[in-house]
């Protein structure tokens, strides 16, 4: 059987469930401590090559592979974890995956609680990012599928619903281009492929020295295309690039957007969060203007994976882009029994079976308050500007692009070696690979960077020290070999 068949079975699975609980926050709680990333072992990587198991293996087993994969991930947890923008979670996070799981909720729609406290975090969204109460609201996988649900909303309201949901691209007689700052995140020429519009029809606006969109030539671009018989219909803002954090001149994009009747969405996938401190939420100005925003709860908001978010100022026009329930998914008509609750999360976006990853939000939420959330990320962002004074201050570090958010930037230089490009690439994996840091590596004015991003609670200021210590010093050994 597949449920526990007497209390001894149940008295062990929970005996294993406690063990199994035991070690994740035991893991957690020595995140600070040790290699920042330990590569899996070949021999755990062979055992995971293993053929279809045909026959069941003992709980008992079971429980011990799992708790052999904990030493073993992408270090995202640790303090010293520069790499990407990964989010490091909490440890108290791990309680509302119990619930979630033991409930075992789909919550593509119908009447539960898990629909209800989906709702209530998109309130909190709503308020918290500045848009009305009344917009359209999803909770995603993460900032890419809320990309692909703002930008179908965007292509659907500008060549028609019918026109655009029945015959699609192919049959619209416009060409519709989209327009972005060069260094946007790829998400949002993928979303262009998704949707059939052409990765090619996404325009890539030049950038300021501050690494910001030039709106003037924008407004250019915008001209130029409709002069050629194109139609303009969509501009991306960045709220934190993911080169070097920089924030697009949100307020004067949304200008340039309604004087052209463009659709202004705002990739915010760790940005966005900048809104929770009260120092640095004025930075963000001209977001709450935009028509759909995208962005991440398991970034710089510290939720576990996954969970990102998308709104869209006109809930019709996330409605009308996504509607289409079969018959047998149909609400009673006088809203009762479990089929009541109309409109549900799958008709505002392309997701039918959904989970519950609404539980680790409004549970994160719940326990920290927007407040604490806020403080942390403007330590972060405290830190990385220390950070880039150090290198600015160093004879042997170089800042490549200036600090904007959490992201800093800059190379190794000690030595002036021939190829600054090939030993600030060896200077990265070998930090990682020696667990001592996890930077990874950009490109920055045609430069290869180190980029630090800072979104971890656990980091402080003397891991930004060890990083650049252990960086000259590792530096310094390539170099001179």
């Amino acid at each position: 059987m597949l449920d526990p068949e007497g209390p001894e079975e149940w008295a062990a699975l929970r005996a294993h469930a406690h063990a199994l609980v035991d070690a994740s926050l035991d893991r957690l709680q020595s995140a600070r401590e040790g290699r920042v990333w330990t590569p899996p072992p070949a021999e755990l990587k062979a055992s995971l090559q293993a053929p279809l198991p045909r026959e069941g293996t003992p709980i008992a087993q079971v429980a011990t592979e799992l708790a052999g994969l904990l030493p073993y991930g992408v270090g995202n947890t640790h303090p010293r974890f520069f790499g990407w923008v990964h989010g490091a979670g909490c440890p108290s996070g791990v309680l509302p995956e119990l619930v979630g799981a033991a409930l075992n909720a789909n919550c593509g729609g119908r009447e539960h609680a898990a629909i209800y406290v989906e709702k209530q975090v998109l309130r909190w969204a709503r308020e918290l990012m500045g848009f009305p109460a009344d917009c359209g609201a999803l909770l995603t996988t993460g900032t890419s599928m809320a990309t692909v649900v703002a930008l179908k909303a965007a292509r659907d309201q500008r060549l028609g619903y019918e026109r655009s949901r029945k015959g699609g691209v192919a049959a619209a007689s416009e060409r519709l281009v989209g327009y972005a700052a060069a260094g946007t995140h790829s998400c949002v020429k993928r979303a262009f492929d998704i949707l059939g519009l052409g990765s090619d029809q996404l325009r890539m606006v030049p950038v300021g020295a501050d690494f910001t969109m030039d709106v003037d030539a924008l407004r250019d671009a915008v001209d130029a295309d409709a002069a050629a018989g194109l139609t303009p219909f969509l501009v991306v803002a960045t709220a934190g690039s993911v080169n070097v954090g920089a924030i697009d001149p949100l307020a004067a994009i949304a200008d340039a957007c309604a004087e052209r009747g463009l659709w202004m969405h705002v990739d915010g996938a760790f940005g966005a969060a900048a809104a929770l401190s009260a120092t640095l939420r004025p930075r963000l100005a001209g977001m709450e203007r935009a028509h759909s925003l995208a962005f991440d709860f398991h970034k710089w908001f510290h939720v576990n994976y996954d969970c990102g978010c998308v709104l869209v100022r006109e809930a019709d026009a996330q409605l009308l882009s996504f509607s289409d329930r079969a018959e047998y998914l149909a609400s009673d008509p006088q809203e009762r029994g479990i089929a009541a609750g109309s409109p549900w999360p799958t008709d505002l976006g392309p997701e039918l079976s959904r989970g519950f990853r609404a539980l680790k939000v409004w549970s994160h939420l719940r326990e920290h308050g927007a407040d604490k959330l806020g403080d942390a990320v403007l330590r972060n962002v405290e830190q990385a500007r220390e950070l880039a004074r150090a290198v600015e201050e160093a004879a042997d570090f170089e800042l490549l692009a200036p600090q904007s958010l959490q992201i800093v930037a800059f190379r190794f230089v000690g030595g002036k070696p021939a190829d600054l490009d090939a030993l600030n690439q060896s200077l990265v994996v070998e930090l990682q690979e020696r667990g001592i840091a996890a930077p990874s590596t950009t490109r920055v004015g045609g430069n290869l960077a180190i980029r630090v991003n800072i979104t971890n609670h656990r980091t402080r200021a003397e891991d930004l020290e060890l990083l650049l210590r252990e960086a000259r010093k590792v530096g310094a050994e390539l170099a001179a070999n």
